[in-house]
């Protein structure tokens, strides 16, 4: 039998598995493996990060663009450590990712030597396969279990590999560790006959739809048509259906629309699609709910669902649309229309700009709408920015890539290098607060090394804005939010991509056309005003809150301005 060293053994794997893209940083722990990929990297690209964490997250951002594993690779001890938030924001949003860790060698272990760290322990809450390598011989096994793991399970599997076995010889053997065991889920019969009588009885039946829906865009459409339903979407279901459809009530909950909060007010139907949505306090309080799911485990999570299908969006969707006939009383639809009508009007009305005025978020990306080609994938960070793109963006075919549960800020550069790396014919925009932005701004040095000619909008406000207003929200005067100010177009140009700097609304349109244009990465630093990112339906108890916060600024003589009443403050922010 052919013999080959274990470090190739793993190159092996992942071509078996058709990865291109291994994130990582090298290191004594790994060099071994490094050595196997940078004889095979004319198959498979290491791109070399500045940071462990852009490792993780860039890998995670993949997962979710293409539904395939991502893999990343990091040194133990300190390098291990810091993939951790991007394992968490993969485990979080289902996305299948492998991890390849170093570790000391082995007659090392226990013995607290330099950089070790019980890694198996560490990782125990994030992965749902957690192993130590003992043996050269052990690596392909453990490898493809991994991956398989990774796959069927949508989680995070990790391999920690003491740096003396990678360059163990083992035996070259047959692969084929890609195949996985293929299953088909759907309800039964009466479980499908049941939700169907409970869709015709009701008359203001309301669908939530959120990622497990993306691939039933055409039977989601035919189904709410049929049953006269309005949509409401999920964060990571912003683009299952265009956000301009006649039948999108755009997102629910702190980011959310008002049409859609209403829809929520008034349904006595709630059907959740491929949704794990998680805040109950923006859900009915007393309504029958139908759900679907791919995930048996999902089912009642987070609503008491009265009837749980298990299966594909499609086909179940395409199920119910051959069984149910078109609704003839469609007054609650129409009425939520035309709800939805007035909150488009209110929105343009948000997105002028006046003249001699500094822009704001919404109107930076309403901007950045005009530019935007039909099938970008746009990566999108946490903080303000998600909820301007959220409500103000209006998607059609593009795709929408963010940090949805872990929500942790800092994940729109390594998504868009994510995106531009597995799609380089596409155009890939990063949106970008300055807080975000500048947790991880070292890596855009990654986006110029390798030639990625993405294009990254930081909205500079010189402050961590959206933690601001949740201090003022609970009645508190904001502390350290402000951020130190920084010159970020030139930042880009030292890293060798392209700075613009835009203040007015011409600066910003001519920097956007120079950046299709760019066969470099580009940066467009765009300085706004302050506007809070308020809820589309505003709480009493929230508006309540916001006026403690003026009256503490009032006595504490930490404002020039006049008080103003209750009404006024809920007129303003509504």
């Amino acid at each position: 039998m052919d013999r080959m060293k274990a470090g190739d053994a793993v190159v092996d794997i992942l071509k078996d598995w058709n990865i291109d893209h291994v994130y990582g940083y090298p290191g004594d722990s790994v060099n071994n493996l490094v050595e196997a990929l940078r004889k095979a990297k004319d198959q498979i690209k290491f791109i070399q990060v500045r940071h462990e964490e852009t490792a993780s997250l860039a890998a995670a951002a993949e997962a979710k663009i293409t539904g395939r594993v991502g893999v990343c690779l990091s040194i133990g001890g300190p390098g291990a450590i810091h993939l951790l938030n991007g394992m968490y924001d993969a485990k979080e949003d289902a996305a299948p990712l492998v991890v390849i860790t170093g570790q000391v060698s082995h007659q090392l272990l226990g013995t607290n030597n330099f950089q070790e760290v019980n890694l198996e322990r560490m990782f125990d809450d994030v992965a749902i396969f957690n192993r130590r390598v003992t043996s050269g011989e052990q690596i392909q096994p453990l490898l493809k279990q991994a991956f398989k793991e990774a796959y069927e399970q949508k989680g995070v599997a990790v391999l920690n590999v003491p740096d003396n076995i990678f360059k163990e010889t083992v035996n070259k053997v047959e692969l084929r560790s890609s195949k996985v065991a293929e299953y088909h889920l759907f309800p039964n019969k009466e479980s499908v006959k049941q939700a169907v009588s409970l869709i015709q009885r009701s008359k203001k039946p309301v669908i939530l739809a959120g990622k497990g829906a993306m691939d039933a865009r055409e039977e989601l459409i035919e189904f709410a048509k049929k049953i006269a339903a309005p949509v409401v979407v999920s964060l990571r279901g912003k683009g299952v259906i265009p956000d301009q459809h006649p039948l999108n009530l755009g997102n629910l909950g702190q980011i959310g629309t008002k049409p859609a909060y209403e829809a929520m007010e008034e349904t006595d139907l709630l059907l959740l699609i491929g949704t794990s949505f998680p805040y109950r306090e923006f859900l009915p309080k007393k309504v029958p709910a139908i759900q679907l799911d791919i995930n048996p485990e999902k089912i009642g999570k987070w609503y008491p669902a009265e009837i749980g299908l298990i299966g594909s969006a499609k086909e179940i969707l395409s199920r119910f649309n051959q069984q149910l006939f078109h609704r003839k009383d469609r007054k609650f639809l129409e009425a939520c229309q035309e709800n939805m009508v007035n909150w488009w009007k209110h929105m343009d009305h948000l997105v002028e700009v006046e003249e001699g005025k500094k822009l704001e978020g919404p109107q930076v990306i309403h901007k950045l709408q005009e530019f935007t080609e039909n099938d970008a994938i746009l990566s999108v960070d946490v903080g303000n920015v998600t909820t301007w793109m959220a409500r103000f963006f209006r998607m059609q075919n593009q795709q929408f890539v963010i940090s949805s549960w872990l929500a942790t800020m800092g994940c729109g550069l390594p998504g868009a290098i994510a995106a531009k790396l597995t799609h380089p014919d596409k155009q890939v925009i990063a949106i970008c607060g300055d807080g975000g932005f500048s947790m991880g701004m070292q890596d855009f040095l990654t986006s110029v090394k390798y030639n990625l000619p993405i294009t990254v909008i930081v909205l500079n406000n010189e402050k961590i804005a959206m933690i601001e207003y949740e201090q003022e929200e609970i009645g508190n005067i904001p502390y350290q939010t402000d951020l130190q100010n920084f010159q970020y177009a030139k930042f880009a140009d030292i890293c060798g991509g392209k700075g613009f700097m835009a203040q007015t609304i011409e600066e910003l349109s001519d920097a956007l056309h120079a950046s299709k244009n760019s066969e470099r990465p580009t940066l467009i630093e765009v300085m706004i005003e302050d506007r809070a990112p308020l809820p589309g339906k505003i709480e009493w108890n929230q508006a309540i809150q916001y006026s403690k916060h003026l009256w503490k600024r009032l006595i504490e003589r930490e404002g020039d301005f006049e008080m103003p009443s209750l009404k006024t403050v809920l007129k303003r922010l509504l």
